[in-house]
């Protein structure tokens, strides 16, 4: 079988406060919607912005870190892969069918004062930081990741 490639690269903003929730195997799952903006000339020669919203799903440790740090209008880098699911409409009967970004990578573009708020100080500019859920074989040694994914309020640059 030839080589396959699902990935997905986002830069833009939460459109509102992350949900929260947690599987019956006791994972934790955030899900939220991004949106990013492309500029483009309509016909006439003006300038318009359009809008597109994703679906994004996080898992595990990620959802954890999207539950503490981010908020309405964080900015965030996300990379992930697309997720298609299918199920039979109980009322029309009809095949519904629902794309979603499952959330891999994710670095926080914002500082605490630009939506990512939380209680506590705040730093002027704009500050980054970058956690990867990619499987331990992907992301390095078994040591590396586990440092990699132990993040204290210490290791948060903002």
């Amino acid at each position: 079988m030839a080589k396959s490639v699902n990935k997905v690269i986002l830069l833009g903003n939460v459109g509102k406060d992350p949900e929260i929730r947690s599987t019956p195997g006791g994972t934790l799952v955030a899900t939220f919607g991004l949106a990013t903006s492309e500029r483009q000339k309509d016909a006439q020669g003006n300038w318009q912005d359009r809008t597109e919203w994703h679906n994004l799903v996080a898992f595990g440790r990620t959802a954890e870190i999207i539950r503490d740090y981010v908020k309405k209008g964080s900015k965030l880098y996300i990379e992930g892969s697309l997720r298609t699911s299918n199920w039979e409409d109980k009322q029309s009967g009809q095949k519904r069918y629902k794309t979603e970004i499952i959330v891999n990578d994710l670095s926080l573009l914002s500082g605490r004062e630009e939506g990512s708020g939380g209680g506590r100080a705040a730093s002027s500019g704009s500050s980054a930081a970058s956690f990867d859920q990619r499987p331990q074989a992907a992301a390095g040694a078994p040591d590396e990741y586990t440092q990699q994914t132990e993040i204290s309020d210490a290791d948060i640059p903002f």
